[in-house]
């Protein structure tokens, strides 16, 4: 008995011990860091950045794969069921917080099946409209919507993203009747604003801004807490017409459950220092993009507490789960 048990502890020794042997090695094989979005939006630009930073350091490719589509629920499900072994990496998004509350019968759980990494950063939404309905601000835009009902419209990349719940949080919070316009993505709904199909949307600020400079679309409000780096002098909702309205993007990284948290650890400490870059600062700056970092508890409280007021605001929207 004494020898299957010292035999039993061997074993078990030798497994744990090639495990951190082969969490220190890490990586000695490209990485992938799946984004759930297409090229070009914040989210792959954010992922080629902190990858190719880490392509550096790290010595072996980190290797942006976009699979997007589902609200990101497909590029989520690849990872969920990718290997645990830290060579399949997902960009979260605020999408990640929204989907629970957008599905019922979602495979996989994005608290259960994955362990965070980082909070890599925030990117600040604004409501933006088409110049013809010529309002000054956002206090003559929710009068022009009083004295309009059902008249005016918004679009939203998809029904249940975020743009679409900012919208009905806003017609709910201030008693509008503003119509949303689902579109298949967000480039759709931004060109039929320009071409005056539809009257408002809420976007991420660095998507819209060479329309806003050119004068082809006119900024009311920033959705988040504070103002935007990018529009200093643009108000918030929340100091003009909604208290603590919050609507804000943000951007994490996370790895499959049951990764050696050695690798967790080695990947957050070289997310950090590159996320503290002032040359990384510096290249997000024009994007609108906030780097943040922490640890990866920091993550997991902030994406349940997220879940949550997404939760909320989906009951307050009343839009109904699939």
């Amino acid at each position: 008995m004494k020898y299957m048990y010292g035999k039993l502890f061997l074993l078990l020794s030798c497994f744990l011990i090639s495990g951190y042997a082969f969490s220190l090695d890490y990586p000695n094989k490209p990485v992938k860091i799946v984004v759930g979005f297409p090229p070009g939006s914040g989210a792959d630009v954010l992922a080629r950045l902190v990858g190719q930073r880490l392509s550096d350091t790290l010595n072996q490719q980190f290797i942006v794969e976009n699979r997007p589509g589902a609200g990101t629920n497909i590029g989520t499900n690849y990872v969920a069921k990718s290997s645990p072994d830290g060579y399949t990496i997902l960009l979260m998004t605020v999408a990640n917080a929204i989907n629970p509350s957008m599905s019922s019968n979602l495979p996989f759980d994005i608290e259960k099946d994955f362990s965070p990494i980082v909070l890599a950063g925030f990117a600040s939404n604004i409501l933006v409209i088409n110049p013809r309905l010529q309002v000054k601000n956002i206090q003559e835009y929710v009068a022009l919507a009083k004295s309009k009902p059902g008249k005016l419209t918004y679009g939203s990349s998809g029904s249940g993203t975020s743009p679409h719940l900012a919208g009905e949080l806003f017609n709910s919070r201030l008693g509008l009747d503003i119509v949303h316009v689902p579109y298949k993505g967000g480039p759709q709904a931004l060109t039929d604003l320009l071409g005056g199909q539809i009257d408002s949307l809420f976007v991420i600020t660095s998507t819209v801004m060479p329309h806003v400079s050119s004068g082809k679309l006119k900024a009311l409000a920033v959705a988040g807490p504070k103002r935007t780096s990018l529009l200093p002098d643009l108000p918030t909702i929340d100091e003009t017409v909604i208290s603590g309205f919050d609507v804000n993007t943000w951007f994490g990284f996370a790895v499959p459950v049951g990764t050696p948290n050695e690798i967790i650890f080695k990947l957050n400490d070289e997310i950090n220092k590159i996320l503290q870059s002032k040359e990384v600062r510096n290249k997000l700056a024009p994007t609108g993009i906030e780097a943040v970092g922490g640890t990866p508890n920091q993550l997991k409280v902030f994406l349940k507490d997220d879940i949550k007021k997404w939760a909320e605001i989906a009951k307050i929207a009343n839009v109904q789960p699939d």
